[in-house]
């Protein structure tokens, strides 16, 4: 991340001391020019001004024809060749080379001609309008270098224009590089970050098959590596749960057939007749020894589920003589609870697993019938809804808790009963139920508002065609009681 980082801001860095040392570039020569503009100015007007004063002080000289008037003349003179020096310093244009290198020449020559004429001779008046050609030169160097310093602003506008272009042109050249260096820092890390937060969601869910591989930074690639150790580890573990649940299934299944078969024959009188309180007892005996089939077939169908062993095996059946058989396998219980079945089945052809679909309606119809209370109502309803197959099962007990909705279909997971109720199981019917209707493409979900306990609707796209001749049969078997 540092080095992402680095990559990001270096060439936003670069740009900063670039644009920097530009700017300041551009101030510095911005001050100079000031300067030197300032400077020449200055230097020009003093240069007329010395001009003036010479030519008062030869005119004085001429009058007086005193030799003092020289010294002054000598001083002034002096500091106007000072100061002719420093604007040869200034002006370096050519134009302005030739102006000073002409007003030098002309200086020089009336200074001597001024310090070696007499003052009362008629040449000296000839000297006198020498002064009016230097003003003259003055003037123009002055104009020398009001243009030099347009020229200089002109071509300090231009650096800076030029400036600005660059700086521009860098800035838009480093938005896509710093873009680029953006999304590669993403798709190093991020990634590989989206892969262990998958492979952590799938632990959470308890789906092991696939294989954690984490590829990018070293870190991350070492986490990667603990969170396989992990997969592993948890694969050992459900494996093993998995052996001893279909080991221990497979030892109860048969002492469990020989009792449920010794039942039957008891019930038919095989040992020779039975009274009420015998028939009673044994009939106990068989309903829970169904109960007890019931479970192990959920254990046996998790355990294979898990181990991905089975898959689907589709036939094509109707579903109401399905349904008549799981209400055949309950009826026991339902009067034991003393519950009333509301059954409204469409006589459907579908293509799908037979068993598996036995073992959903069979779990769900199991599970409303234990938590209805007594003389409570337990509804199953199968439609066609176009493509789809809609099953709906629900009792009018006291529901499923918010909280615990997010966690009822997880195997082995048991829930709280109602108040007053006393109601546990393995807590992997569920489970199977949402495993089985899965397999088939179908969704479970928990419904509100319908009945006012639990609600659960089963949505499968089976393949269903409607029986034409059972419209008056499906009237006659909208409800039934038990």
């Amino acid at each position: 991340m540092l080095l992402g980082l680095a990559l990001i801001a270096g060439p936003l860095l670069v740009a900063v001391i670039d644009a920097a040392i530009q700017i300041r570039a551009l101030a510095k020569a911005s001050e100079e020019l000031v300067r030197e503009g300032v400077q020449t100015a200055q230097l020009s007007q003093s240069l007329s001004a010395d001009i003036y004063s010479l030519k008062r002080t030869a005119q004085f000289y001429q009058v007086l024809n005193k030799p003092d008037m020289l010294d002054t003349y000598r001083v002034t003179d002096q500091r106007l060749a000072n100061t002719r020096t420093q604007l040869a310093h200034l002006l370096d244009d050519a134009p302005s080379r030739e102006g000073l290198d002409e007003f030098a020449a002309t200086h020089d020559e009336i200074s001597r001609a001024v310090t070696g004429t007499p003052a009362g001779s008629p040449a000296f008046t000839t000297i006198l309008t020498s002064f009016d050609r230097l003003s003259d030169l003055a003037n123009a160097i002055a104009d020398s270098g009001k243009r030099q310093t347009g020229l200089r602003l002109e071509a300090l506008r231009q650096q800076t224009a030029n400036t600005q272009r660059r700086l521009f042109w860098q800035s838009a050249l480093l938005a896509p590089l710093t873009l680029v260096a953006i999304l590669a820092l993403t798709l190093m890390i991020g990634r590989p970050l989206r892969g262990i937060d998958r492979a952590i969601s799938e632990l959470g869910r308890g789906t092991f098959s696939r294989a954690i591989e984490v590829s990018g930074p070293k870190d991350l690639e070492r986490l990667g590596a603990q969170l396989e150790w992990l997969r592993l580890r948890l694969l050992d573990l459900a494996q093993e749960r998995n052996r001893f649940l279909r080991h221990m299934s497979h030892e109860l299944k048969t002492p469990l057939a020989n009792i449920r078969e010794g039942a039957e024959l008891l019930m038919d009188g095989a040992v020779g007749p039975l009274d009420n309180a015998q028939r009673e007892v044994v009939a106990i005996l068989r309903d829970n020894g169904i109960k007890l089939h019931r479970l192990i077939e959920n254990l046996l169908s998790f355990s294979a589920w898990q181990k991905e062993s089975v898959g689907l095996d589709l036939s094509e059946f109707r579903i109401r003589p399905l349904v008549k058989q799981v209400l055949e396998s309950q009826q026991l219980t339902v009067v034991s609870q003393r519950v009333r079945l509301e059954v409204k089945v469409d006589d459907l052809v579908l293509r799908a697993d037979r068993g598996k679909l036995r073992l959903i309606i069979e779990n769900l119809l199991s599970n409303a019938i234990k938590y209805s209370p007594k003389g409570g109502t337990v509804y199953l309803h199968a439609a066609k809804q176009d493509t789809q197959l809609v099953i709906d099962v629900a009792d009018t007990g006291s529901g499923i808790p918010q909280e615990e909705r997010a966690r009822v279909f997880e195997a082995f997971y048991t829930g709280r009963p109602p108040a007053g109720v006393q109601v546990k199981g393995t807590g992997i019917g569920l489970s199977v139920v949402l495993e089985f209707v899965n397999a088939h493409g179908g969704t479970i979900e928990i419904v509100d508002g319908t009945y006012p306990g639990a609600h659960f609707r089963i949505r499968m796209p089976v393949l269903s065609v409607t029986k034409p001749q059972d419209s008056q049969s499906k009237q006659g078997n909208q409800a039934h009681a038990a």
